[in-house]
């Protein structure tokens, strides 16, 4: 593998709303940098970056796939994010090592739910990006428009770098903004640029925007405003120049437009990706801790570094066993060669080192600063795990996932199938945050969870088609969670004697609830010696276990404040053990006088239908105690209804909206809030 700049790299993730056109977009990118040689359709389902059998049937991605390109001496190493709200995890641990972004928007749908999603992912991350406004040649393309949505609904400081020639089937076009010069497509396969003059009706509002760019740039470049304020003109370069800055520094999002399916100006949305994101060099530094002295460590971006590699995902590939993608952050890594996990604190071997380009694999010899490669040889390895030299630990932060919301209980269909079906679970689990297993404790069955239909429906047909694990699957469950409604005092006493040692703990406990923003928080108000200092982690760990499971149907516990007050303790008799365990009961004591209540998963979901069939849609959710947030027309004679409702009466929305709608109708839901049950006692009477 030839050995390229760092600052000729780029680690850039394309993201959007579901169907907004970015796997349409990377198959362009690949065709255009000469690494595929044919370009592939989503809808035909040869699609590469949509691989998995799942993915080409339903014309969707699923699973994050990472390539590399090279484009005019530079190297761009992608990853293709799911759209669909239920794979949202892999867009969340893609950002945890991406550079760079481009967020691919629909010219007709505009800013879209999980466009919001995503654009307050890259933000907590912090991750430059760049628009590409797509879908140009749609019948109700409309750039402005999206230009505004995302100033109005998503807070972003965007501004045109492009302008679109027409819309819909006018789109011929695209103008640059910065060098006052149009760009058409031509040739079978639009590899072919010309340019070409700018319409005369256009001139004077590309004059406009220009202007806005200028004074944008002088409002938050102190080079530019100095210039600006002396009257004089920026160069393209200083333009260029001060676009990046900007870019990189997340002040400023330029935004590109054209059409991925029509094959037009995708290759200048290349250039903007090499002009505009961030080389490995240019993002901050990467800092850890060392795993025994809790040291804040540091790693620049540099081969000449101690190695440092973050684990962002793990996947199960029937040929090489578990593959772990990974992001080199500093240093060199070679084949074979020995590494620690922090967070095991064990030396793993680097049986081989391969770069992907979506299923496919190139081996390599090593691996250097900013690659995005995977690794085959790692024992139990999780997302979030850090890889690092022996000499050198560091550990880096992990990634927090969202709690599943949906469950179905699961078996294998044979006895012969259960050992299987097992080990399965569990390296899907290895695969998936957002993918849980459990035992039942009341049944004794399995109950499998993830973020939504889609998310479990996926997880089993991999079972069938994958691990051969033929499976009889339950009802749909709605993951529930338990709290309660207001404050009281427990009490828990765990003493046991035997002929020896005996166990004694007391424990004094006050539960009250809190906000939706705090699951559980522990105070300390004991006094002197009630409850000796080595004991009391262990009584905040009996009230974290007692929460797993409440008393009310054996939920999950939230929105909880525990209040250590006293109790009492024996000087030989007292452990670990035996506060954690009268933790426990103290706090299942209180919560049964604390009014506890069940809480339900609310999904915020978007409907567009045809306005024909707006009343029907409306009265259906209002049936599915639905609250309404919004209503709104777009383009085409269709209507846009956003509303909160619950998960437990949305299964089967999707059969019962193409009923009402003749199939027109469309939806898309994410997970909003937990909310009080409406019904508390028939629920409890399901269960």
């Amino acid at each position: 593998m030839s050995t390229i700049p760092l600052d000729k790299v780029r680690n850039i993730g394309i993201a959007a709303h579901i169907d907004a056109g970015k796997t349409t977009t990377t198959e362009r990118i690949l065709y255009y940098s000469g690494r595929v040689h044919r370009m592939g359709e989503v809808d035909d389902g040869d699609a590469t970056m949509d691989w998995m059998p799942q993915e080409m049937e339903r014309g969707i991605t699923i699973t994050s796939a990472a390539t590399t390109c090279e484009w005019k001496g530079n190297r761009i190493n992608i990853i293709d994010t799911p759209g669909h709200v239920d794979f949202t995890a892999e867009v969340e641990r893609s950002l945890r090592v991406l550079d760079g972004m481009v967020m691919v928007m629909c010219a007709v749908g505009g800013v879209q739910p999980q466009s919001e999603t995503v654009w307050r992912q890259a933000s907590n991350y912090e991750v430059p990006r760049i628009v590409f406004v797509n879908k140009m040649d749609r019948v109700g393309a409309d750039f402005h428009d999206v230009l505004h949505q995302m100033r109005s609904r998503l807070g972003a400081h965007v501004v045109a770098v492009q302008l679109p020639v027409g819309a819909e089937e006018h789109f011929e076009a695209v103008i640059d903004i910065v060098g006052r010069r149009a760009y058409r497509w031509t040739g079978d396969l639009g590899e072919v640029i010309e340019e070409c003059e700018i319409p005369e009706n256009m001139v004077q509002r590309v004059e406009t925007f220009r202007d806005h760019l200028v004074v944008t740039l002088a409002e938050n470049d102190p080079d530019l405003e100095t210039m600006y304020l002396e009257g004089r003109e920026p160069t393209e370069e200083e333009m260029h120049a001060a676009i990046r800055r900007l870019t990189i520094e997340t002040k400023l999002v330029p935004v590109f437009t054209g059409s991925s399916l029509k094959n037009k100006g995708v290759q200048l949305l290349l250039e903007a990706i090499v002009d505009y994101l961030p080389c490995p060099t240019e993002i901050p530094t990467i800092a850890g801790k060392h795993p025994k002295t809790e040291e804040t460590v540091e790693r620049a971006p540099d081969n000449g570094e101690p190695f440092c590699g973050y684990v962002f995902k793990v996947v199960s590939d029937p040929f090489v066993g578990q593959l772990s993608y990974m992001r080199v952050y500093s240093g060199v890594v070679k084949k074979g060669e020995s590494v620690v996990n922090t967070r095991t604190g064990k030396r793993e071997r680097l049986g081989r080192l391969l770069r992907m380009h979506a299923n496919r694999r190139e081996d390599l010899d090593q691996a250097e600063t900013g690659d995005i490669i995977a690794v085959v040889g790692l024992t139990q390895p999780w997302t979030g795990d850090t890889l690092s030299a022996v000499n050198a630990p560091i550990s880096l932060e992990t990634i927090e996932f969202p709690e599943p919301v949906i469950a179905l209980a699961i078996e294998a269909k044979t006895r012969a199938d259960e050992e299987r079906l097992a080990e399965s679970l569990g390296r899907l689990v290895g695969e998936d945050p957002t993918f849980t297993v459990r035992t039942d404790r009341d049944t004794g069955q399995q109950i499998i969870s993830g973020m939504g239909e889609l998310h479990l429906e996926i997880i089993v047909d991999r079972l069938r088609r994958e691990f051969n694990v033929d499976v009889n699957i339950g009802k749909q469950q709605v993951a529930y969670k338990e709290t309660i409604t207001r404050g009281a005092l427990g009490e828990g006493r765990f003493v046991r004697q035997t002929g020896g040692r005996g166990q004694f703990g007391h424990v004094i406990v006050r539960l009250e609830p809190t906000g939706p923003d705090c699951e559980f928080e522990f105070v300390d108000e004991s006094k002197g010696g009630d409850v000796p200092a080595e004991f009391k982690k262990a009584v905040e760990a009996g009230l974290k276990e007692a929460m797993e499971s409440g008393p009310l149907a054996g939920y999950p516990s939230t929105r909880i404040r525990a209040t250590l007050l006293g109790g009492s303790s024996h000087d030989v008799d007292s452990s670990d053990v035996a506060f954690r365990v009268a933790a426990g009961m103290a706090l299942r004591d209180a919560y049964l006088k604390a009014s506890p209540a069940l809480l339900e998963p609310v999904m915020l979901a978007e409907v567009v239908t045809p306005e024909q069939y707006m009343g029907d849609v409306v009265n259906d959710l209002n049936s599915r105690r639905a609250v309404i947030d919004s209503m709104k027309s777009l383009p085409g004679d269709t209507q846009e209804i956003v509303a909160r409702v619950p998960l437990a009466l949305m299964f089967g929305y999707s059969t019962a909206l193409r009923s009402l709608s003749q199939g027109r109708a469309t939806y898309t839901m994410e997970p909003d809030s937990y909310e009080p049950v409406a019904d508390q006692d028939a629920v409890l009477g399901r269960v």
